[in-house]
């Protein structure tokens, strides 16, 4: 009779009598980190209730063993196939399989694993008697591995596992090479930290990685440096523009297609013979500078620097590629055609974007090195003729400085990669818009959905208050997607200077508290940038920060105390209503998480004329109503009830518990004329409500909304035996979701069209 009903019973077993012996400092958990059944030393494990084909099990083992590699983690030497119930393990040798653990797989590891053969296993353990239980701790203990061959699928993997155990690595350690005047054997080609693990990388340049070479930059470096990588697709799909733009190249002149950021070169890379010949390109980073060589350089008219000498490796850079540099912008290669009146000037790039505040920079201290970009030339000249937030932009350096050193007359062409805010918030140029394209960044080696524009522009002066583009994802089957119409509009007013409430309070003391993020009150470590105001008068504080939707949910807070970092504005009781549109349109790219929305509407204040007025004449009134129902529905509402350390008591007043007494928002919301979606949505929060009165740690002198309730109610656990998460109130859960569900449905069908035509999104 079998043991083992559920094969992870016989797992967490087989760990709970083998662990101890082998490494007793491990826990399960951690040996299941790779959606495995555990990885201990050296040996892949895989359990199994019953084994009946073990070359289907092999095969489900090697396909883990792929996905380590393409990792960057070490592949195991030990395959350790285990029926649980039969007390048997079957022992294969990984580096007899190499070939097919070096080829990527798609799918589920687990399925389509019928019919394949392998050879005999090395030996059979069976582990029910003491002899088979040594030679199991034995096995267990091995830590040997698999080398494996770096190729495209992989090298990523590796050279981030690289770049976190050696901190201060650059890319020449891991990438370096021999065929430059600057030679450094980098990793790859001579490992050292991973002898054990991989074999020297035999090719003699790094070309075969041209479209990773972004990717391969070490930690800081990728954050300096930006990204460089277009998809093939979209390069192929913007020459649609560059080769109008040359239509447009007046008849007897010369042209240049002129890319100051080429990377690689993937932009340029479909380009015909001819095209090419009127090519200039030019890239910042060695390695790339290398590889754009050996693929172009032949085939461009000039590359800058034009041959590699023993100056021009520069901590990794090229010397007289930084294209905000004095030096570049005079460059006299470039120059002689700036300065040929019959010579017509088209720009095709993909400027990098540099996140250089980052978390990691602060990290690593390196915050002042992210940033020099800014002391530039090209910078310290901008920022003469561009006041505010577009000069911390590296895209913007980029953009603003091809129209003011580059172009000169009107058929010049600048074909751009960009977010749209440069144009649309920023308003950082006036020029023709001739045409464009948007694209999803996902593709552009990030993990968001968001609009990237590929735009032509012209050199003649021209306000436009809207533009149009084709917008074009990627398909799984790798073409594109049909075209979608996307229109993109100006924006001119920011909520802070339109709807901000800035009138002070008559009688407010400076003796409050203030709250953080996540609507509890603020502990003294933080920076406090506000004055913890209180007043009888007031009913919270809101945030809808930014004019765009990255990092929403730090932009966008209702709290019932002031923030510790400020960006918003203190509540008032007597007018509190009409400032919720702002809220309600900050949470719109929770609900609308399309590429075509991230990076493509923004919140503005153009249309508060208009609001103002029709508030005035209570036209909005229910409206406005729909906008506090949703906001006491909606978890980004963080305000809670508590005491504070102040000694006073905060509660919650937009929400609808009314256990201890009406509610503002109770009290507000018998205005509303109820349609059948919100007599759904008063239901399902009754539901809420009442199993959150049932759970243990429900406090009745509290006023609890939704976002207290999930945070403080809505308690779970995680199964040890099983790693599942189990909660303690199910019903509990299952009602805050369907409520969740409502909420979205309701926004998006009664909110959002409003606040589109109010222009609070545009």
């Amino acid at each position: 009779m079998d043991k083992y009903e559920h094969e992870r019973d016989g797992q967490y077993d087989f760990y709970r009598v083998f662990l101890p012996r082998v490494d007793s400092t491990r826990s399960v958990e951690e040996l299941l980190g790779d959606n495995n059944d555990g990885v201990l030393n050296g040996n892949l494990i895989e359990f199994k209730l019953h084994v009946s084909d073990l070359g289907a099990v092999l095969f489900q083992c090697i396909k883990y063993l792929s996905a380590l590699r393409i990792k960057g983690k070490s592949v195991p030497a030990n395959i350790l196939i285990v029926d649980v119930n039969a007390s048997t393990i079957w022992l294969y040798r990984s580096a007899h399989y190499l070939i097919e653990i070096e080829k990527p797989y798609c799918g589920g590891a687990s399925k389509n694993n019928a019919g394949f053969i392998g050879g005999n296993a090395e030996e059979i353990v069976h582990y029910d008697d003491p002899l088979g239980a040594e030679r199991v701790v034995s096995l267990l203990r091995e830590s040997n591995f698999t080398k494996i061959h770096i190729d495209e699928n992989c090298i990523v993997g590796w050279a981030e596992r690289f770049y976190r155990e050696v901190p201060t690595a650059r890319k020449e350690d891991f990438l370096g090479d021999d065929t430059g005047k600057h030679i450094t054997i980098g990793e790859i080609r001579k490992p050292t930290r991973f002898a054990r693990y991989i074999y020297p990388y035999t090719t003699q340049t790094n070309v075969k990685f041209h479209y990773l070479m972004d990717k391969l930059n070490d930690t800081l470096q990728k954050k300096n440096l930006g990204a460089f990588y277009t998809p093939d697709l979209y390069a192929e799909k913007s020459l649609e523009l560059v080769r109008a733009a040359i239509a447009r190249v007046p008849t007897g002149n010369d042209y240049i297609i002129l890319d100051r950021c080429a990377g690689t070169g993937n932009l340029e890379v479909r380009l015909t013979d001819e095209e090419l010949s009127h090519t200039v390109v030019s890239t910042i980073e060695y390695y790339e500078y290398k590889v754009l060589q050996e693929l172009l350089g032949s085939k461009v008219r000039h590359i800058i620097p034009p041959v590699e000498t023993a100056e021009t490796f520069r901590a990794g850079l090229v010397a007289g590629s930084d294209a905000l540099s004095k030096e570049f912008v005079e460059n006299p290669v470039i120059k002689q055609y700036l300065d040929d009146p019959e010579c017509t000037i088209i720009l095709f790039e993909n400027p990098p974007f540099a996140e250089t505040t980052s978390l990691e920079h602060q990290k690593r201290g390196a915050g002042a090195l992210s940033s020099a970009w800014k002391r530039s030339y090209v910078c310290e000249e901008m920022r003469k003729e561009v006041k505010g937030t577009a000069c911390n932009d590296l895209g913007n350096a980029f953009i603003w400085s091809g129209f003011k050193y580059y172009l000169r007359q009107p058929t010049d062409s600048y074909i751009v990669y960009s977010p749209v805010k440069y144009w649309k918030a920023q308003h950082l140029i006036d020029r023709e818009f001739l045409g464009g394209f948007a694209f999803n960044r996902r593709h552009f080696h990030t993990n968001l959905d968001a609009c990237i524009m590929c735009a032509w522009w012209g050199n003649e002066a021209k306000q436009n208050e809207e533009i149009v583009l084709k917008g074009y994802d990627i398909l799984p089957n790798g073409i594109l997607a049909e075209a979608v119409v996307l229109p993109v509009k100006k924006v001119h007013e920011l909520f802070s200077t339109k709807y901000y409430d800035k009138t002070s309070f008559a009688h407010a003391e400076e003796n409050g508290i203030l709250t953080g993020l996540n609507g509890l009150e603020a502990d003294g470590s933080v920076k406090r940038r506000i004055k913890p105001l209180f007043s009888n008068e007031m009913i919270g504080y809101l945030v809808a920060d930014s004019v765009g939707f990255d990092n929403p949910d730090a932009k966008s807070s209702l709290l019932v105390a002031g923030r510790y970092n400020g960006n918003g504005f203190f509540l008032r009781k007597d007018n509190y209503l009409e400032k919720l549109p702002m809220f309600c349109a900050s949470r719109y790219i929770t609900y609308n998480r399309a590429w075509t929305e991230r990076g493509r509407i923004m919140k503005s204040a153009d249309g508060a004329e208009k609001f103002f007025a029709d508030v005035a004449s209570g036209t909005l009134s229910q409206f406005l109503l729909k906008c506090l129902l949703f906001t006491c529905m909606e978890m980004q509402n963080h305000m809670r009830t508590f005491t504070g350390s102040d000694g006073r008591f905060y509660r919650n007043e937009l929400c609808l518990d009314t256990t201890n007494g009406e509610t503002i928002a109770s009290r507000d919301l018998k205005n509303l004329a109820l349609n059948e979606h919100e007599k759904v949505i008063l239901r399902q929060w009754g539901r809420v409500f009442s199993w959150a009165k049932k759970t243990e740690k429900y406090d009745s002198s509290l006023t609890y909304g939704a976002y207290q309730i999930y945070a403080e109610l809505d308690t779970f656990y995680k199964d040890e035996r099983t790693g599942d998460i189990v909660y303690d109130n199910v019903e509990l859960h299952t009602a805050l979701a369907g409520l969740k569900a409502l909420v979205k449905e309701y926004y998006n069908a009664e909110i959002v069209p409003v606040l589109f035509e109010y222009e609070f999104l545009k």
